[in-house]
Order: structure tokens, then sequence, then C-alpha cells
């Protein structure tokens, strides 16, 4: 079988969920070998061995961390080279993207970006328009290089022991454009990052102040759960910018996406109508939300949300 490259997304050496979930997307179309760029390769080791990478390519030169993306793309760009792969698979972040475009004009080939689902012919599928509609696409010139969104597929352990081979890029002028000059890691809370999170529970204009949502958070904390927010929230300065979902946010493809006193305008929902199960609390019967959800509760949220904690933390128990 040909190889399919799956760049890996990574924390300081430890790979992100997205990066599991698409070796074992790659596992359906081919060989995935996974693809590295940076320091603490020993950290993400035993993960991608664990989800099935085949091979690793290794591209740790010191001078790769100080130059943000477009070394990424370099490296891409050498390995298609020599591989000559079935396809590559980049994580749909805004840097993934990013990179599958440079890598795409370096190729001369075609990209397809924000895909929910790569079948074995290498046909994607998109969900587009805010979600109103879903597409089958498929790369029509050279090597097929697609971003896949997070929780799009369920990551499968599939042991293997990788071979490895380093791999010596030397940056084009081009690439060192952009230097790092410092970084800071960022505090970490007790929940899922966003974006990555498996359970999503989100809060809107319904909960009339910035106050209120202690009421999200509980309910999160005991889902396991990220917290997101409206357009509308976050906009009159109820909860942080990095945490809306929507097509001017984040956009979000949970296993259980609970949206509570959010209406469902179309800019909200582009962001999150892909989830696999949405449930909606709502005390309008008529609000557009309900027309996508898989449960509806129509009832104040003050009343519902703290009875759903409380009998949610029994079960727990």
């Amino acid at each position: 079988m040909a190889e399919v490259l799956v760049l890996v997304e990574h924390v300081e050496g430890t790979p992100k969920k997205v990066t599991l979930e698409l070796l074992t997307l790659a596992r359906s179309l081919g060989e995935p070998s996974a693809v590295y760029v940076g320091q603490n390769y020993d950290t993400a080791k035993a993960a991608l061995a664990e989800y099935g990478a085949q091979k690793v390519y290794l591209a740790d030169a010191e001078e790769l961390d100080s130059y943000i993306i477009a070394p990424k793309a370099e490296v891409l760009a050498q390995i298609v080279g020599t591989a000559s792969p079935a396809a590559v698979l980049i994580p749909s972040s805004p840097e993934g993207k990013e990179i599958a475009a440079r890598l795409a004009v370096k190729l001369d080939s075609g990209v397809i970006t924000d895909a929910v689902g790569v079948g074995s012919d290498l046909v994607a599928d998109q969900s587009i328009f805010g979600g109103a509609y879903t597409v089958k696409s498929k790369v029509s010139k050279g090597t097929p290089i697609i971003t896949v969104r997070p929780n799009s597929t369920a990551p499968e352990p599939s042991p293997a022991t990788p071979a490895e081979e380093q791999v010596s890029v030397t940056l084009s002028d081009a690439a060192k454009g952009a230097k790092v000059l410092d970084r800071v890691l960022e505090k970490k809370g007790g929940r899922p990052e966003l974006t990555e999170a498996s359970i999503v529970v989100s809060g809107g204009r319904g909960l009339g102040g910035g106050e209120n949502f202690a009421l999200i958070e509980k309910l999160a904390d005991s889902l396991g759960a990220a917290v997101g927010a409206s357009r509308a929230a976050t906009d009159a300065g109820w909860y942080p910018h990095q945490n809306q979902v929507g097509q001017t946010g984040k956009t979000v493809s949970p296993q259980l996406y609970v949206a509570v006193g959010i209406s469902g305008a179309i800019q909200h929902r582009a962001g999150m109508q892909t989830s696999k199960t949405i449930v909606a609390i709502n005390k309008d019967p008529e609000a557009p939300i309900f027309e996508l959800v898989d449960f509806g509760i129509v009832g104040d949220l003050f009343d519902v949300v703290p009875q759903l904690t409380e009998e949610i933390e029994k079960r727990k128990g």
C-alpha cells in the first residue's frame, strides 16, 4: 500500500488528539507515516507507535523551531518529492490550513480543507454553507492534500513499531521571513481544549450576563467537557473570545454538543453543526436551534441546568 503522510500537531512533543485521529484515518487509506517536525520527539514516540504509524519522518533540527509554519511546508514538500505518498493529511487548524495551502503551491497540487471524512478512494466529505449541505470532493491534480477537522474520526490504537527516517532540510530564505523570538506557555485549566473536546457545553444570550456562565461551567465540569460561547455572549464580554463557537470563532465537532440559551443563528450553527449529537436547552420553542438538534428541552435554563448538573453528579457517584 502507498504511504499516507500525517503531519503531527504537537505541544512540546505531546501529540494533539487530532493527530491520533488522522493516524487512525490514514490506516483506512494506505500505510500511515507520521511527519514530526520540531524538538521533543521522544515524548511523542510512544503515542505515534500506539496509533499505528508504520514510519516516522523526523525533522528535528533546532533551526526548524525558530520559524513558524513555512518550514513545515518545506519539510512536507521534500518528503512528498521522495516518498510519492497517496495523500497528505493535515489537522484542520488555522496553522494546518496555512501549511496545506503553502504545500499545495509548492507541489502544484490540489487541496481540500475542513474535510469531515475521507473515503478509501480519497473522496472527501465537506460540510459547507454553514452546514446546510454536505458535498464530496476529490483532488484532480497532483498529490491530494487534505485538512481534516478534529473529532471527525474516533482515534483507535493499533500498535506498530515504526521505522524512523531522519529528514534534513535546508530552509529557503522565504521560510525564514517570520522568526520566533519568544515562547510563553499558556496556563491551562482542567478542561479540555475546545476544538479537541469530545463534549462541549456552550452558553448564549439567554444566560443574561457573564456571572451566569458559572452554570455552564458547572455542567461542563460534571461532563468533563469544554466550555464554548455564542458570538453574542463573547461580544457582550460575558466570556473570552477564544471560547467563541461559530463561523467567526472556532469550529467544533464533538461527540456531544449542548447549547444552552443559544437561539441557533446561522453564524453559530456553522461552527457546531457537524457535532455527532446535539442537545439544546431554550425557553423559546420556535428557536432555530431546535431545527437541528437530536434532543431539545423547552424550558427555563435557570431551572433545567442546575437539575441536569445535579442528576449527572448523582449518576457519576
